[in-house]
């Protein structure tokens, strides 16, 4: 036995490196993956053979086929884009404001408990109202005009930004930050070293749920009012009885529904990715 080998213990020894679970979750998701592609293949061949064999009416469910077929067809029309334009700025436009303000003032609130408890009431009695009853009110203000479908967004979208935020402020270790009050922090960098950290997981979920909740309202008041957008080309279509077209249209809002989601997706992903939840998905 050599000298070197002789001094190795149990303990000194090189250990393997442990396994991760990298590699075990790259299959696992791409297994997921294509079973959601195949669930999506098994629905569009369903609607499918329904329409073909006439089990449903064509006239209100056209084969995919056609539905697509429309789609393509709308691809090489100027006004599809320009209407897919106006609801994807519509939309982008609302949230960010929505965004901007929910946060500001449920930081505000938040922070303070004479607040909390002075606008509870008011809050909890705003919030249950639907954005869709101020249809005739923004109507009588704005007529079909972008800021009616910029109201409903913004009202839509901030109830769910500030009940989060109220909650991620008030989720902040109060210790910590009457430490950081004994050192003498000042708002701005309490805010941005004690409150930020603990309350972005929560300013995250706002954004997931508001950027869904902006998307709804943007296409309603399209569909309702007649805001310039492909939620208005819907009503025209339907209205006119082209049916492919109307389910194309329905398609292509859906479309944008799943890229909204997985936009929101990966920037949670990148904002939080020291934040456990994410950690593990990503392990």
């Amino acid at each position: 036995m050599s000298p070197t080998s002789a001094t190795l213990t149990p303990s000194s020894r090189p250990r393997p490196r442990p396994r991760t679970a990298t590699r075990s979750s790259s299959p696992r998701r791409s297994r997921d993956l294509w079973l959601g592609v195949l669930g999506v293949l098994i629905v569009l061949a369903g609607a499918e053979l329904l329409s073909r064999t006439g089990i449903v009416n064509p006239d209100f469910l056209p084969p995919v086929t056609e539905m697509y077929a429309a789609l393509f067809a709308m691809l090489g029309e100027g006004w599809f884009w320009e209407a897919l334009w106006l609801t994807v700025r519509g939309w982008a436009v609302g949230l960010a404001a929505a965004m901007a303000l929910g946060v500001v003032v449920g930081y505000i609130i938040g922070s303070s408990t004479f607040l909390r408890r002075f606008t509870s009431s008011t809050v909890e009695f705003l919030r249950p109202i639907p954005s869709v009853a101020l249809i005739p009110l923004v109507i009588l203000i704005f007529g079909t005009q972008p800021q009616s479908a910029f109201v409903l967004v913004v009202y839509a979208a901030f109830w769910q930004v500030l009940v989060q935020v109220l909650y991620g402020v008030a989720d902040v270790d109060p210790v910590a930050r009457d430490t950081a009050r004994s050192y003498r922090f000042g708002p701005i960098r309490i805010a941005r070293s004690v409150v930020y950290p603990t309350a972005l997981p929560y300013i995250m979920t706002a954004f997931r749920l508001g950027a869904a909740v902006a998307l709804i309202l943007e296409i309603t008041a399209e569909l309702v009012i007649g805001v310039d957008g492909l939620g208005r080309e819907l009503g025209i279509a339907q209205s006119s009885g082209a049916v492919p077209e109307t389910y194309a249209l329905v398609i292509v809002i859906g479309f944008i529904g799943v890229a909204v989601n997985l936009l929101v997706r990966l920037l949670e992903r990148k904002a939080l990715w020291w934040h456990p939840s994410v950690r593990s998905e990503q392990s």
